[in-house]
């Protein structure tokens, strides 16, 4: 072979590995740019609306800023600084990660719905937005209707490159709520009230089982008069998350909705529920007519309700659940509630 040819056989060769790099790299670069590019939204296919709601949230954020505006910018912050000093790696979703998740493909729109915070009234809303004319008013939906998977679309239903372009270009929503609030509301609505016999075999039977000395055959039975400190024990028991995920209406928003890994655009609360609900609908454009429903307050567990369920746990468990639930309190800035006795 004449040796002068080995010149240009290694610069073909240097080449071809500086085009391998360069291809690799230009990958590289494009994962990044998929997990960047929520802050900055890109193309939009709106069917109907013709509205960018995410275009429409971050241009509202380059000009003066309303109280309102800066708030929520404050809970992206937050939110965005817990996840930076709280987790170490960020994983890729699974379908699993994204059941959560209805899709408005009208408006851009996925909201992450969290049950005991207003997820029926969103749930009713979204079935207003989705419904091409066939709901009118969310109140006229039964709240058991609004429940029925096949009324809305989940994220996890769609294929992977139609879940990347959601959540790159469609206007992700969440609203959250003071986490042991949550939870009493949780508690009084599956264990104290008489219709939900569901959970009171399912769930009811084997916490009376496990976490009540001498229980009556009647209670091993029908499961219905569960007590809160019962069901503090059954949460902090170890076998409960060994056997199977914590049911949504008590798991925590964190593992719910992922905040860490989605990037969510605006974090309502329920505290402010309706000045929240209704930036969204503005945000997406959505008709007049559209209204999110007022909260009936009578039955509403409130803070003070929530106190007296924390009387009876000693401060051993209130810091063991407080320490489960610790991630939320975090991620959506509420502080540690008065009247736990963490010391």
């Amino acid at each position: 072979q004449d040796p002068r040819a080995l010149p240009g056989a290694r610069m073909r060769k240097t080449r071809v590995q500086r085009m391998v790099l360069a291809t690799c790299l230009g990958s590289f670069l494009l994962v990044i740019f998929y997990f960047q590019s929520s802050l900055n939204p890109g193309e939009w296919h709106g069917h109907r609306s013709g509205r960018n709601p995410l275009q429409a949230l971050y241009d509202s954020d380059q000009f003066e800023q309303s109280s309102l505006q800066a708030t929520h910018q404050q809970r992206r912050d937050l939110l965005s600084s817990v996840c930076n000093r709280y987790t170490r790696r960020r994983r890729l979703l699974t379908p699993d990660d994204l059941r959560h998740l209805v899709v408005d493909d009208m408006h851009g729109l996925l909201y992450c719905y969290v049950p005991k915070v207003a997820c029926t009234n969103w749930k009713r809303v979204m079935m207003v937005l989705t419904g091409q004319g066939k709901y009118q008013d969310p109140l006229e939906i039964p709240a058991n209707e609004a429940h029925v998977s096949s009324n809305l679309r989940a994220l996890s239903e769609y294929s992977t490159p139609e879940i990347n372009h959601r959540l790159r270009n469609y206007l992700k929503f969440i609203f959250v709520r003071e986490p042991f609030e949550r939870l009493v509301s949780a508690y009084r609505n599956k264990f104290t009230r008489r219709y939900n016999t569901a959970f009171h075999k399912r769930y009811g039977t084997k916490i009376i089982r496990r976490h009540r000395q001498e229980p009556s055959n009647e209670a091993l039975e029908r499961g219905d008069d569960v007590r809160f400190e019962e069901f503090v024990y059954y949460l902090l028991d170890p076998r409960t998350q060994h056997e199977e995920p914590f049911n949504e209406h008590w798991e925590r928003v964190h593992s719910l909705c992922h905040p860490c890994i989605i990037h969510y655009d605006v974090v309502g609360k329920y505290e402010t529920l309706a000045e929240d609900a209704n930036y969204i609908l503005q945000l997406v454009g959505a008709d007049a007519s559209v209204k999110f429903p007022s909260s009936s307050k009578t039955t509403r567990t409130t803070d003070d309700m929530t106190a007296q369920f924390f009387e009876d746990i000693s401060p051993f468990y209130q810091r063991r659940l407080f320490n489960l639930y610790k991630m939320d309190y975090l991620l959506f800035n509420y502080s540690i509630p008065s009247y736990l006795r963490l010391r």
